[in-house]
């Protein structure tokens, strides 16, 4: 952290005639020799990525993309139906919708995770954790799904893929299913991981910080985002959603009604 009295950056710095990412140039290091991905992590950690570091964020950005009609497509869908000269808005009202209930549930896994590393007994703090959250009748972020029974598939896939790469050293893993057995044991019966919970514990593996992965659901979602405008922009479904709210929820005060 800089302590100085004054800001600094390392993200990025031109010249004339040169533009530089860090310290790499970005038409002789970067341009046509690496990915998207790498270049992201770099900017992001701060260090070179590692190959398991981008495999593993290549799934995490692909898990994340797209979930249907979910409330941040159909946010982006509406504010594009009524704004269509600004995709940007559009893209931006559905990524607005990345929070604690939905697509960004990672970050709340990942702070039960970094509670159960840090435990003298991660066993006993794993359990704690489940039966308070069954006691207070709270939502268990990383578990659950109302479409994915009895399990979700997408999480057990990248918990597959994440075991199977021998330089992770797996403590992230390892807390998410002890943490998995506890809440099966709090509830008294299988609650499924949900994507988002195997999410924090992958992206926990590759040392991105707890506070930072809510950034790469944003990152992923938006490109997804964007493949809903397209959609909308080739068959419209907003004017519909929109119609049938309003004949969905209908008016119950008194303004119209015939006086007695």
């Amino acid at each position: 952290m800089n302590t100085s009295a004054t800001p600094t950056t390392r993200l990025c710095t031109h010249t004339l005639t040169s533009l530089h990412y860090g310290d790499a140039d970005l038409v002789q290091d970067l341009m046509g020799k690496k990915t998207f991905t790498e270049v992201m992590l770099m900017q992001i950690l701060g260090r070179t990525p590692r190959p398991v570091d981008m495999r593993i964020t290549d799934v995490v950005l692909i898990v994340l993309m797209e979930h249907g009609l979910t409330p941040s497509a159909i946010a982006t869908r509406l504010v594009y139906m009524s704004a269509p000269e600004n995709l940007q808005g559009a893209v931006s009202a559905g990524l607005l919708a990345v929070g604690s209930s939905f697509v960004g549930t990672m970050e709340n896994c990942s702070r039960l995770l970094d509670r159960i590393l840090a435990a003298p007994d991660p066993e006993a703090e794993a359990l704690a954790i489940a039966r308070q959250h069954r006691a207070d009748k709270k939502a268990m972020p990383g578990f659950g799904h109302h479409l994915h029974k009895p399990v979700d598939p997408r999480a057990y896939k990248l918990l597959e893929l994440a075991g199977a790469e021998p330089e992770l050293a797996g403590r992230h893993l390892r807390a998410l299913h002890m943490l998995s057995g506890a809440v099966d044991a709090a509830w008294g019966r299988p609650i499924t991981i949900n994507a988002t919970g195997a999410v924090a514990a992958v992206l926990g593996e590759i040392g991105v910080p707890t506070e930072v992965m809510r950034g790469f659901a944003v990152i992923s979602r938006a490109a997804g985002l964007v493949a809903h405008v397209v959609e909308e922009q080739r068959s419209p479904s907003g004017r519909f959603i929109w119609d049938t709210v309003e004949h969905a929820i209908p008016y119950v005060g008194q303004a119209g009604k015939a006086q007695a």
